[in-house]
């Protein structure tokens, strides 16, 4: 994976989400992820979004860590609004990313799901010094743009917050 620290300014999602945690997740079909996904796509809840800033480009984020990355957390997956002055979908959640650092990881192209589990297992490996700071487990996330339409070779962004 390519790695690339930046800084993003506050960024405002709108979508859905669940509770979940690193355990539960281990067995795909079986964690809260993968319905939420399901969910997402297959009922276009996007499409019910308002003020979309890039549409057609999904955040997955990962936020309110009981923890670190073992523990209980909340997973997020909408998009990103220029606004909210919309009101939001019944249903539906805002979620407003402070501005921080992050290493951004950028994958290369894999099908998914392999992509994004094994750039997450890569990086739950990696000590503070290799990933170039502490983890600051705020809010985490995952870039879902034009180069994940082809689900046999998806490349996408991880974006891991750092102090």
């Amino acid at each position: 994976m390519q790695k690339t620290l930046i800084t993003k300014p506050e960024t405002i999602l709108v979508g859905i989400s669940v509770r979940t945690s690193y355990e539960l997740e281990q067995d795909k079909m079986k964690g809260n992820i993968f319905p939420c996904v399901r969910r997402y796509f297959h009922e276009k809840l996007f499409e019910k979004i308002s003020n979309r800033a890039k549409p057609d480009t999904t955040f997955c984020a990962y936020t309110n860590y009981d923890s670190d990355y073992k523990g209980a957390y909340t997973y997020f997956i909408g998009e990103e609004v220029t606004s909210l002055d919309d009101p939001i979908p019944e249903g539906f959640q805002q979620l407003i990313v402070p501005p921080q650092k992050y290493v951004k990881f950028t994958t290369a192209p894999a099908p998914m799901p392999e992509v994004i589990v094994n750039a997450w297992k890569d990086i739950y490996k990696m000590a503070s010094a290799e990933l170039g700071g502490n983890r600051r487990y705020h809010t985490d996330f995952e870039i879902y743009d034009d180069r994940a339409k082809d689900h046999d070779n998806i490349v996408l962004d991880v974006c891991i917050g750092i102090q």
